[in-house]
């Protein structure tokens, strides 16, 4: 048994390529059922590979205080893991930290056929998690497995046929990239391409050829990226078109310097008084066009056609990616879930400060976005592409400042300023709302989202569990100068009662829609039907019909 030295581990990476295991989990199914861990394996085998450690729990960093692995239990997992799989590669080698020993299952990427196991599943890594996949996924997957391994192939470029210009400007970035160790930077040149998977051998990769190949070689791949910019008028009718990348001589980075530099719109906002002086809050912020270009230009699949379209509009800005979003990310857990596409490209982007981390642009564009006073981004998929739609106006002008301000005094986290926006944004929310617009999988994680708001007394609430609803404290909102416009959407229950006895006391029988209408349409529906329901029951109202055709009564005796 051959054992060699590791570092800690750190227990947050555990995700996409990821995964610990308790050595109790192999140890009690050896000989039983090791189904469960070949599904990890096949499910990292079908996206990118990775590794599973066994004798670590989850959250910890480092095997207990003197464990050792049994002799011959990794001989005996990778014996039986063969037997059990189909297509999947693994290596399976003891590790060392302080004296203290650890299983690595290194589980080989599954490049040109599917995983599965001997009873005939298959699996998918997305995020954290071994997702079985379904039989219109298992297609999606087949069609798609040349994407997972365009970066490394080639058309066997000699590495030596590099553009200078280009290649000395990676380079450059590289060293001044504060993402990027001390240790890269000290490589050499080629190793530095090798490390990046620009070049493997003699040959450059198609990632080496898009980054840093000359013109010829990259108009040689099979669908390099093109991005048009198209405006349209009032009328639907297109006014002013842009496209780069047409000519191949572009690489990734220069495509999105140029973009951020060609159109006009970028550098258009809103004023907004700000004391004495006027500031400017742009129609699109920088960090939100170049975001949604860096996902589109890392996550589109580069084996199939299509440019990327930036469509405006008077009222939004569209951006439409070619090909869907990967198996096991959707719209709706977009801002938790992520799986990696192009995962060498991704690493590139991130190192370069192109993007934020794998799983962080959303967050950010949601920070961005709800901090200035405008809706969260929405994302759509449709038959063959991706459309991301940004709204060009702001719901609340003063949102934006109320926030800065907050943050400004308390030092907010990023996920604590994204829900404070929406809060702030809607004047009021439930839980379940919260939940629902931050498309979190368990209620239970709102608590990290709300953060130390309620700490520093910046929201408060009323009610209980899914019911329980937010909002921001008024004292908070006069220490901060705010100016938004005052409305009925928190009115207290007394008070919104005295407004439908005085409405139904001219109208006489209302529904609860005409009611809704007359006294303000901000109150929220379900808070005027709770207090409906409980003047019915007190006897200050009368009602008769049911369903949709209910009417509401004035009584004398109310």
């Amino acid at each position: 048994m051959t054992i060699s030295q590791s570092r800690n581990i750190n227990a947050e990476n555990e995700g996409q390529e990821f995964e610990q295991k308790s050595l109790r989990y192999v140890l009690d199914k050896i000989h039983k059922d090791m189904h469960g861990l070949a599904g990890d394996c096949v499910g990292l085998a079908n996206s990118n590979g990775g590794k599973i450690l066994i004798g670590i729990e989850d959250g910890q960093d480092a095997p207990p205080p003197g464990q050792c692995i049994p002799e011959g239990l990794p001989e005996q997992l990778e014996k039986r893991l063969s037997q059990i799989t189909v297509n999947v590669g693994v290596v399976v080698s003891v590790k060392c930290i302080d004296d203290n020993e650890y299983i690595e299952i290194w589980v080989l990427p599954s490049r040109s056929s599917i995983a599965a196991t001997t009873t005939g599943r298959y699996f998918l890594r997305v995020a954290d998690e071994t997702k079985p996949l379904m039989p219109d996924d298992l297609g999606r997957l087949i069609t798609e497995k040349p994407s997972y391994i365009w970066e490394l192939t080639g058309r066997r470029v000699p590495r030596q046929r590099v553009d200078p210009d280009k290649l000395d400007n990676f380079m450059i970035q590289i060293h001044e990239s504060n993402r990027v160790s001390a240790f890269i930077k000290q490589k050499t040149e080629d190793e530095i391409l090798e490390h990046y998977f620009f070049a493997q051998g003699d040959y450059l990769t198609n990632l080496g050829v898009l980054w840093i190949g000359k013109r010829d070689d990259r108009a040689s791949l099979l669908y390099p990226p093109i991005v048009q910019c198209i405006k349209y008028d009032e009328r639907g009718q297109k006014t002013r078109k842009f496209v780069w990348g047409d000519d191949y001589s572009m690489n990734p980075i220069e495509i999105i310097n140029a973009v951020w530099r060609g159109v006009p719109d970028w550098q258009e906002g809103q004023e907004l008084p700000d004391g004495l002086m006027r500031k400017t809050i742009p129609h699109y912020d920088e960090v939100v066009v170049r975001e949604l270009l860096a996902n589109a230009l890392v996550h589109r699949p580069y084996t199939q056609r299509g440019d990327i379209f930036l469509n405006i509009f008077p009222d939004r800005l569209e951006i439409h990616n070619p090909g869907l979003l990967p198996i096991g990310v959707t719209p709706r857990n977009i801002l938790h879930v992520t799986s990696k596409r192009n995962p060498h490209l991704a690493k590139v982007f991130y190192d370069l400060k192109l993007m934020e981390g794998e799983g962080s642009g959303f967050d950010r564009m949601y920070e961005v976005l709800l901090t200035s006073g405008k809706p969260a981004p929405e994302v759509k998929e449709g038959d063959d592409r991706v459309t991301v739609t940004v709204q060009r106006r702001i719901v609340k002008t003063r949102i934006a400042d109320f926030v800065i301000n907050a943050d400004d005094l308390f030092r907010l986290t990023q996920k604590e300023r994204i829900t404070l926006g929406l809060i702030a944004q809607n004047e009021s929310l439930t839980a379940i709302q919260i939940t629902r617009l931050l498309e979190l999988k368990d209620p239970a994680d709102l608590r990290h989202w709300l953060g130390r708001l309620h700490q520093f007394e910046i929201i408060q609430d009323k009610g209980r569990t899914k019911g329980k609803e937010y909002y921001v404290d008024p004292d908070v909102l006069r220490r901060l100068d705010y100016k938004g416009k005052t409305t009925l959407k928190r009115i207290e229950d007394h008070r919104l009662c005295e407004l439908i006895l005085n409405d139904l006391e001219i109208y006489k029988r209302s529904s609860i829609s005409e009611i809704h209408g007359r006294i303000g349409p901000e109150i929220p529906r379900r808070k005027l039907k709770s207090a409906l329901a409980k003047m019915v029951v007190n006897g200050q109202l009368g009602k008769i019909g049911r369903l949709r055709y209910t009417q509401y009564l004035w009584t004398k005796t109310a």
